[in-house]
């Protein structure tokens, strides 16, 4: 643990080194995205504003635009075009989770559904996808019309099977990385396979940066969840505990339970169980956690997929835009916004 956070100056740099080498077209899809979110509706106006003043990483857009600059992509807006639809398939998930979950703040910012109600939460999370479907048949390519509705649909299976398997503290691991891959390294595949594909790579580029996408999700993924249950960092917009009040059996508390003796996974079994859990419940988990260092734990698996995600660039030729990504694994794992 001490490792990553000495690294943690060096990783955030690697996001705004990205962040500064696209920064012209990330002005351009922030543009694009306001524009498509335009409405006669006076409600969905308003809805849809108050959700682009919540900002956000745009990561997802970034990988997009990342990954069409090392692919060689200099010509035309498509890739602007494509960020922007990325985002809003993410952006629709968040509003949905947010209901699933009765999510009252995102980004800091109460959440949607908290300041109107859960039904038009949803409708506006429908939107947003309708626009990106829009702008999939405008890009006019099969591919990438294929990859994102796929993606779309991966992500929703995602969520219904976490909501299957909600409160089971004895989930396997093998569930808990399926879910994670659908709900989230799904679009982190897509977003960067879309800036090889618009780039015309070869099939092996594509793979590769599909395969660097997907890794770099399941690390960003595993270290939000570990997040959650660590208390020596903070997460804006976060508070710590979130998943644990919800239900939610993440990483964290699938390997605890591996390591319980049976009183203590008998203890959890009944926490989980609850309809509601209290701060007693979280403080008792959280003790339990510490004992067991399942905090080093996720790290290290998370470090497994760092690993990954980093060799799957050796294809591409050293430059500037490869060693940012490369970098940004390890931003991943260890970001502190």
């Amino acid at each position: 643990m001490g490792s990553v956070i000495q690294l943690k100056k060096q990783i955030n740099n690697s996001y705004f080194e990205l962040k500064n080498s696209v920064e012209d077209k990330l002005i351009l899809v922030e543009e694009k995205i306001k524009s498509k979110l335009e409405s006669k509706v006076d409600l969905v106006q308003k809805m849809t504003d108050y959700h682009l003043e919540t900002g956000g990483k745009r990561l997802r857009a970034l990988l997009t635009l990342g990954s069409a600059k090392l692919c060689g992509y200099a010509k035309g807006t498509r890739d602007i075009n494509l960020a922007a639809c990325v985002e809003l398939i993410h952006s629709a998930t968040l509003m949905h989770d947010d209901v699933i979950d009765n999510g009252s703040v995102r980004r800091g910012k109460k959440t949607l559904n908290k300041i109107w109600d859960n039904h038009s939460s949803v409708l506006i999370g429908d939107y947003l996808l309708s626009r990106c479907f829009e702008m999939m048949v405008e890009d006019g390519n099969i591919e990438v019309l294929k990859l994102l509705s796929s993606t779309s649909s991966k992500i929703a299976q995602g969520e219904v099977l976490q909501l299957q398997h909600k409160g089971e503290v004895d989930m396997l691991e093998e569930t808990y990385l399926k879910i994670i891959s659908s709900k989230t390294a799904e679009l982190f595949a897509a977003a960067t396979k879309v800036g090889a594909i618009l780039s015309e790579m070869k099939t092996k580029e594509k793979e590769a940066l599909e395969f660097y996408g997907r890794n770099l999700g399941l690390t960003f993924q595993i270290a939000d969840d570990t997040l959650d249950y660590n208390s020596e960092l903070k997460l804006f917009g976060k508070k710590i505990g979130k998943d644990f009040y919800e239900g939610k059996i993440t990483l964290p508390i699938i390997l605890l339970f591996q390591k319980g003796n049976t009183q203590e996974r008998e203890n959890l079994n009944k926490i989980f169980s609850k309809k509601d859990r209290d701060e007693n419940d979280f403080h008792y988990t959280l003790s339990l956690i510490k004992h067991y260092e399942i905090i080093k734990g996720c790290y290290q698996k998370a470090n497994h997929y760092i690993n990954l995600a980093s060799n799957s660039l050796s294809i591409f030729k050293d430059c500037k835009e490869k060693s940012i990504l490369e970098n940004l694994t390890s931003f991943s794992l260890s970001r502190d916004f």
